[in-house]
């Protein structure tokens, strides 16, 4: 869908890309950048990295329905569709945002961010929206012309602000790319790239919601105490008396999922309405966000989310779960920076040349970051079961 309103980003005013390119004649810059992200190495990957249950744990957790990165970012995708398409954005560019936004995610989750984060703390540190800009910047090695994918500055920008203006220091990741190219840190993203923030909100919360239960961490009658969701469980009793099980957990969470986008959509509309800017630059330089929760949905989600902390992120056998895959990464980085023998050839090389510590350990960040959970796991038992070649 073609963008409507004055202050959505119009392809014709992009900055366009750092390394220059033939405008192709059937699609927008951003429906290109779209397709690059696609058909990288790293989205691909996303299909074995975790979203909250590691995936060999379906055995443990009766089933392999569980989000993974790559599901969890499609959904993010449509729900930004949906909500730039009402409010007149270039969906493209909100898709696009939506789509890169996680391929930064180490394995395992933010146990993996975690633990990364703490092994590189001499180095630089790690934060995975940096690592998502490094991906297609310079560690996506597929083009003739260029390291990277060579998004348009719309893209990285809204990759770089996925959490809003970036105050410094830089993560080193994030200020490499801002050298290269100014991406305005200091100000707000462009309004798509806010629908692609908050329809990542939107879109965990609702699965997380269902992948809980499925897990049977909790039970829909703990969840009806809950605002927001207590209501919509009503509303399928009353419409639906005596569902089966399954099908009022369905109804019932979709609800929500609608609560939370129209909530959004209504929001955005009024505050649009009164303050009338007129360029993408105008939702640039305003004082916050335009997209956003209304205040009294922010409050309800924020219990929500208290709930899923105490009662699924933090659940005994997820905590379990989190120390074991901690100490595999806790062996697999040093072993690879004292040792870069062990990771592949293409790896190992730049390990070996790297001038100093500090570059030595980016690069072994690179490939540990760049692993799926099962490829990390099978790495370790290789290395640390009696099978070290």
């Amino acid at each position: 869908m073609s963008a409507t309103a004055p202050y959505a980003c119009h392809p014709e005013d992009s900055h366009g890309r750092l390394w220059p390119e033939r405008m192709s004649t059937f699609r927008s810059p951003w429906q290109r950048d779209r397709d690059r992200i696609i058909h990288s190495s790293a989205f691909r990957r996303l299909k074995h990295k975790t979203q909250v249950f590691v995936e060999h744990d379906g055995k443990r957790y009766r089933g392999d329905y569980f989000r993974t990165r790559l599901t969890h970012t499609i959904e993010v995708a449509q729900v930004a569709r949906t909500i730039a398409g009402a409010l007149g954005l270039n969906t493209d560019l909100a898709e696009t945002v939506a789509l890169a936004h996680d391929l930064g995610h180490p394995p395992f989750g933010h146990t993996g961010e975690d633990a990364l984060a703490a092994l590189m703390a001499p180095y630089g540190g790690f934060d995975h929206n940096a690592q998502a800009l490094r991906i297609v910047t310079r560690l996506e090695r597929h083009y003739a012309d260029f390291d990277g994918l060579n998004l348009t500055w719309e893209a990285l920008e809204g990759i770089a602000k996925h959490n809003g203006p970036v105050p410094p220091p830089l993560p080193y990741a994030l200020e490499e790319v801002n050298e290269a190219w100014d991406l305005e840190l200091h100000s707000n993203a462009s309004a798509e790239a806010q629908v692609a923030a908050v329809a990542d909100d939107v879109a965990y919360n609702h699965h997380d919601l269902h992948d809980g239960l499925r897990a049977e961490l909790f039970t829909e009658a703990e969840l009806a105490e809950l605002p927001v969701i207590g209501p919509a469980f009503a509303e399928v009793d009353s419409i639906h008396p005596g569902l089966d099980r399954m099908r009022r957990r369905h109804e019932a969470l979709r609800r929500v999922f609608g609560v939370m986008v129209e909530d959004v959509i209504a929001v955005a509309q009024n505050r649009l309405a009164g303050l009338q800017p007129q360029s993408a630059q105008d939702i640039r330089d305003m004082d916050g966000p335009i997209i956003r929760f209304s205040k009294p949905l922010y409050q309800n989600i924020k219990a929500i989310k208290s709930f899923l902390f105490t009662r699924m992120y933090r659940a005994p056998s997820v905590v379990d779960e989190r120390s074991r895959v901690t100490a595999m990464l806790n062996d697999l980085f040093p072993l690879f920076l004292t040792d870069p023998a062990q990771m592949p050839a293409s790896w190992r090389d730049i390990a070996q040349n790297a001038p100093d510590d500090t570059h030595r350990a980016r690069v072994v960040l690179d490939y540990v970051a760049g692993m799926t959970d099962r490829y990390a796991i099978s790495e370790h038992q290789r290395l640390f079961s009696g099978n070290r070649a």
